[in-house]
């Protein structure tokens, strides 16, 4: 009997400009490593409400612009 192996999807890869964004700010509260090792559904509510948040408050702020 021969065993299935999950093939587990990159948890970095980067598939339109909001994935991007969200990976630069975890970039930048330092959760790179964490994400690597467990990926991105196995973070805090809390690391996760605050990549959301700031993601929140810089697309308002490029709109503003805009």
């Amino acid at each position: 009997m021969t065993k299935r192996v999950k093939k587990v999807k990159d948890p970095l890869a980067v598939k339109n400009p909001l994935d991007q964004l969200k990976l630069e700010i975890a970039e930048e509260l330092g959760l790179i490593d964490k994400i690597k090792k467990v990926g991105w559904a196995n973070l805090s509510a809390a690391e996760s409400g605050r990549i959301g948040g700031l993601m929140t408050r810089r697309l308002k702020e490029k709109h503003e612009l805009e």
